[in-house]
């Protein structure tokens, strides 16, 4: 099963994604992580991809798209993976095709960006351990104050709200359009993100047909 999560930052991609390899034994592969283990590996893509970075520059699509193909040829990908963070735009979809990586389902997690701005922007995180807590979701004991280790708890700059604003703009000047493409290929299925996360699971497994 060769799938791909899509979905706006915090509609809970990671952890769906988490949840459903466990289930199915297969590898999620996060393109950040192989790309960083490709770097540490010092592969021949991984190189290249350093220089971009090393220059201040984005890594071009067909460099990220090698990475991906050199990780997805490795054994554990035998009976497939999810792919989280890759493809972000039509060219990037478009190059895998090309690659011959292709996928059985494109599951998109549809949130409304009110619902994800409350999520994020209600997260915090402890300065000291870094255990995470949500202002209504899962609050601390104490305002602002771990349970674990008493330090002051601390909104990530990536959870700020003009960040989030911004994070969801991207979202849907280039990620939005994948869904026409995997649509058209008939593969994109719809799921109900704003649910109890066992619920979304669970509409996620019936619309791969597992």
């Amino acid at each position: 099963m060769k799938l791909i999560l899509l979905g706006a930052p915090g509609a809970g991609k990671g952890t769906q994604a988490e949840i459903i390899a466990a289930k199915l034994n297969i590898p999620t592969i996060s393109t950040g992580n192989i790309l960083r283990e490709a770097i540490k590996n010092g592969t021949e893509t991984g190189l290249k991809a350093k220089s971009f970075m090393d220059a201040g520059k984005l890594v071009p699509d067909d460099v990220i798209i090698g990475i991906v193909a050199e990780r997805v040829a490795r054994p554990d990908c035998a009976n497939g993976y999810i792919l989280d963070g890759v493809p972000r735009t039509i060219p990037q979809a478009q190059a895998l095709e090309d690659a011959g990586i292709s996928f059985d389902h494109v599951v998109s997690i549809e949130i409304e960006d009110a619902v994800i701005e409350q999520r994020m922007t209600g997260r915090r995180v402890c300065g000291g351990c870094g255990a995470s807590y949500h202002i209504t979701a899962h609050p601390p004991k104490r305002e602002g104050i771990c349970d674990a280790c008493g330090a002051p708890l601390v909104i990530r700059k990536d959870d700020a709200p003009e960040t989030v604003k911004n994070r969801l703009k991207v979202f849907h000047e280039e990620t939005e359009a994948l869904k026409g493409f995997y649509e058209n290929l008939g593969k994109l299925r719809l799921v109900e993100g704003n649910q109890p996360i066992e619920d979304a699971t669970r509409d996620i497994m019936a619309a791969i047909g597992v």
